[in-house]
Formats: structure tokens, C-alpha cells, sequence
């Protein structure tokens, strides 16, 4: 449900530097070949947090987000990310490998915590490509991106290639086995963590390629009442360890980073990402939020981001390294639309803004994003940028940093946005145009105003197939002028066939030609 009130726009919904279809690629400028010396990067990732959610970037949202907020205030922040897809392990897949996800066997939908892995051993990630460059790479937090679990007898844990909802496996893990193809066979030197959402068992911390104990009983560490379960969330339940407790996950990922940065050494350089399981459901905020914001447990949770993400930058301040860190703050998608978005509407708090949609969905709401980034001396401090981006840029945006070539099997849809990150002056956009997944596998493409979607509904958890539009006498796709239409309200693909041709033609082009990104 879409609600009609809407919060005040700011000023970046004015239409500067407008793009039109057919704008020629703007040139890395490869600003990173002048670097005295390479940032550590920090690239924290919170789960299913809205753009609303965020007083930096929402003055009506009703979550006080003070230390997003002085990230923002202390970088730089867009007003025109994305993230590649509306759900979770597509878009990890995309910001690690700077690959559009549908490239792989995951047209559609998620992994789950038993999958298999989804990253080929070969291919370069950002982790690898900065490991290779002398970088100490951590992974903490939520993986969801596949790994191979151990099972006795052999075989291991192998779905097909077909997309399944593992929760309800039962298979027979080694909890004493070796994890194969997890984040340290990807590139990361540690990993501390879990393999998939807290929804999603086996609910038991990873070390590196190990099981830190075993589970012996089971659990679905939901906290909800029997009444709302199954309308909210689903049955979870599934192999515990005895001592995991979802209300402690934050607060053990974040105690874990802070751990990390303090202990690199000055002159090495790191990266770490922190995949966050807030506010993904369970909306389990630990005790210590409990009760702090007036939206309830999805506002607490919400809080208890914002607060890791000041333990991060105090960690940083006491370590001396700040002013050499990029630090960026993003989200994987939109809210979840079943969390209870429809009452915290009443309250006046919109967390997809004025998007339409939420999490899963082909429009706005699903995928476009907080991003902020703070690297104090490069990055001019209270600044933003409505450049067009991908979280998939990460990877030759590191290469940009590290003034690493990328060869032709890497980082296929990745652009290098160093420029715009560093506020240098630009002739053209940067992409030349940007590929979006629905939960449902529907593809969207944007190029500078024009967004078209191939679909006729939402291609989320709410969406209407083709065959049902084609009853109802309604059109199978939708096209619209986000510079006119923020709000994606009129379809005006009838009005202009002539740009439906063009956008067609051009996502065929990158779904057939393996790539969308010039060879960097």
C-alpha cells in the first residue's frame, strides 16, 4: 500500500545535469593515479533499510540517525543511488563482484543458508583485487552469498541450479567440517559471521571457514507473538546453537569491527566490509534499544545501525586513521513492505520517502538507496552528488583507487565513480545506463530521466502477471520520466515509443553482450 502523504522533497529532486537517452559514456578521469597514499575502505551495508529512514536525507523521518547523519554531514552523499537488485544476495553478488546478478544462476529471488556458493572461485572481487594490492580484507556480518557446508558421509550441501527455499533443510551437517568457497576463498583474509539472514538457519557464527561450535537444538529466534508469525514473518525453524541469540548478533558484528580496526597496523592498509543483519527481520533490537524510538521495534532497530556506525567512526578517530579511511554507508534495498510501514505511514514516517515501493519492488522504493561516503582528504565535507550510481561500482571504483586495471572478465557492470565521489567536474554521466532487478527476476533500465520497466505491476511481493494485465486491459510494461515523475504515477510508454525502442534495445544488448561497463 502506498501512502498519499508525502514529506517535503529537497533540493536535489531538481533536474541538474539532466541526462537524455543516447548520452555518450563520460571518461574515467583515474583520479586515483595521483594518491599519495590508498585509503583503507570501510563499506558498511545495512539490510533493508529505507531512504527514509535517514534524518540526513529525510528531515520528516522520525528516527533520529545522528551518526549517519555526521557521515553525511562529513562526505559526501547521492541522491541518485541504486542498488542492482530489490532483494539481498543479487545485490551482495553485484558490490563484490561489480556483476549484475542475473549473469548467474540467480535469475530471481534469494540463496538461503544451506546454499551453495554463488560467486565462481575465479572471479575477482573487490576483496581479491584489494588483497592483491596489499590490503588486510575482512568480511564481518551476513554473507547470503552461498558456501559450501560439510555433511557426514560426504557430499556436502549441493541445490540445483534452480533457485530453492532451503529454510526447511535437514541434512546431516558436520559441524566439525571445513566450509568451502565462503568469503575466505573469495578474497577476505577473516570472516566472522553468518551464512545467510537471521531469518534463515543454520543459526550458528562462522569463523573464517569454520563453525564455531555446533547446533543442538532448534530454534527460530523470531520474538514475535504466535498471532503474527506465519502473517509477518514464516515458520523459521531450524538447527540452533544453544547460546545464539538474534539480539546479540549486532552488537557481537559490531563489537567484532571495532576489534578488527583496532588491531590493523598503521601501515597496512584494510578493507573491511560489514554486512549488517539490521533492520532485516527478526526486528530484534538489543536490550540496550529497546523502547528508544516512538516507531516501535523497527525504529529501535534502526537506532542500533546508527550506533554501529559511530562505533566505526570513533574506532577510527582513536586509531588516528580517519582522515586516510573511505567510510561509505549504504543499504542492500528498500524497506520491507511487511513490517508494518502502513503504521508507521500514520505516524508520519515514511521510509521509502517519496518512492514509490519498498523492498522486492522494480520501482524506486526497492532500490534506490542511502549511499554517503567520508574520506576527509579527498572528499569535500557537506557536499552530494545526483550523479547516477550502482552499488556494482564499488570494484573499479577501488581499481580507480589502487590504479588497478580491470581485465575483461572483471567487474562487467562496474563503473569507476572516484570522480564523483571527489566532486571532480564531469562532461558526461558517468554509466551510461543502469540495470535494476525486481524480486521476481523483472528487469528495469534507467538512463539519465527515462526509467522503463518490463513489467505491468511491481514485480514484488505484490505484483500482477503479464496474463493478468493482458485481462484487465492494462499495459504489459511501464516507462516514466522520473525528472517530471518521481513518484512513478503515469505510465507514458504509449507517448513515447520511440525511447520504449531505445531502452529495449539497450538492456537486450547488455543481457547478450555479458557486459555493460567499458573495459577498465
Amino acid at each position: 500500500m502506498i501512502a498519499t502523504k508525502r514529506p517535503h522533497r529537497r533540493e536535489f529532486l531538481k533536474t541538474v545535469g539532466a541526462a537524455t537517452v543516447g548520452v555518450a559514456v563520460a571518461c574515467s578521469l583515474r583520479s586515483g593515479r595521483d594518491l599519495d597514499r590508498t585509503p583503507n575502505v570501510v563499506f558498511i551495508l545495512a539490510d533493508d533499510m529505507g531512504y527514509g529512514d535517514i534524518t540526513g536525507l529525510n528531515r520528516d523521518s522520525q528516527i533520529p540517525t545522528a551518526n549517519i547523519d555526521r557521515l553525511i554531514r562529513e562526505g559526501r552523499y547521492f541522491t541518485d543511488a541504486h542498488s542492482p537488485s530489490a532483494l539481498c544476495t543479487p545485490t551482495r553478488y553485484g558490490v563484490l563482484t561489480g556483476r549484475y546478478c542475473f549473469r548467474t544462476r540467480v535469475k530471481r529471488s534469494v540463496l538461503w543458508g544451506y546454499s551453495r556458493h554463488l560467486i565462481e572461485p575465479e572471479r575477482t572481487t573487490v576483496a581479491s583485487l584489494l588483497k592483491e594490492r596489499g590490503y588486510r580484507t575482512h568480511c564481518i556480518g551476513k554473507w547470503h552469498l552461498g558456501m559450501d557446508m560439510p555433511a557426514r558421509g560426504g557430499g556436502g550441501f549441493r541445490d540445483a541450479d534452480e533457485v530453492v527455499d532451503q529454510r526447511s533443510y535437514t541434512g546431516d551437517v558436520d559441524w566439525a567440517g571445513r566450509i568451502d568457497n565462503g568469503p575466505v576463498a573469495n578474497g577476505f583474509d577473516t570472516f566472522y559471521g553468518i551464512s545467510a539472514s537471521l531469518d534463515m538457519h543454520p543459526y550458528i557464527y562462522i569463523e573464517n571457514d569454520r563453525f564455531l561450535g555446533e547446533c543442538t537444538v532448534e530454534d527460530d529466534l523470531l520474538f514475535v507473538t504466535e498471532d503474527t508469525r506465519e502473517e509477518r514473518y514464516g515458520d523459521n525453524l531450524g538447527p540452533a546453537h544453544a547460546d545464539f541469540r538474534a539480539d546479540e548478533v549486532m552488537p557481537k558484528l559490531t563489537r567484532r569491527t571495532v576489534e578488527t580496526i583496532e588491531a590493523q597496523d598503521a601501515d597496512e592498509p584494510f578493507f573491511v566490509f560489514l554486512g549488517l543483519t539490521a533492520p532485516h527481520i527478526p526486528i530484534v533490537p538489543s536490550e540496550r534499544f529497546r523502547g528508544l524510538s516512538e516507531l516501535g521495534p523497527y525504529g529501535d532497530f534502526c537506532l542500533e545501525v546508527d550506533d554501529t556506525v559511530g562505533q566505526v567512526l570513533d574506532a577510527l578517530d582513536r586509531k588516528g586513521i580517519t582522515d586516510d579511511t573511505l567510510v561509505i554507508f549504504t543499504a542492500d534495498n528498500g524497506c520491507a513492505p511487511y513490517i508494518g510501514v502502513e503504521e508507521m505511514n500514520e505516524q508520519g514516517h515514511y521510509p521509502s520517502y517519496v518512492y514509490r515501493g519498498y523492498k522486492s519492488d522494480i520501482y524506486e522504493g526497492g532500490h534506490r538507496i542511502p549511499f554517503a561516503a567520508r574520506w576527509p582528504s579527498r572528499i569535500p565535507a557537506g557536499t552530494h552528488s545526483d550523479e547516477i550510481i550502482c552499488l556494482t561500482d564499488l570494484l573499479a571504483t577501488c581499481a580507480g583507487i589502487t590504479g588497478t586495471r580491470l581485465g575483461e572478465d572483471a567487474g562487467e557492470d562496474s563503473y569507476d565513480i572516484l570522480p564523483a565521489l571527489l566532486g571532480e567536474p564531469l562532461s558526461a554521466p558517468i554509466r551510461e545506463a543502469t540495470v535494476y532487478q525486481a524480486g521476481d527476476g523483472s528487469y528495469a533500465i534507467r538512463q539519465g530521466r527515462w526509467k522503463l520497466e518490463d513489467t505491468p505491476s511491481s514485480g514484488g511481493y505484490y505484483r500482477v502477471s503479464r496474463e493478468e494485465a493482458r485481462e484487465a486491459g492494462l499495459p504489459e510494461i511501464q516507462l516514466y520520466d522520473l525528472f517530471a515523475d518521481i513518484g512513478e504515477r503515469t505510465n507514458v510508454y504509449a507517448e513515447h515509443p520511440d525511447v520504449v525502442e531505445h531502452l529495449t534495445a539497450l538492456l537486450e544488448k547488455y543481457k547478450r553482450q555479458d557486459r555493460s561497463a567499458p573495459v577498465l
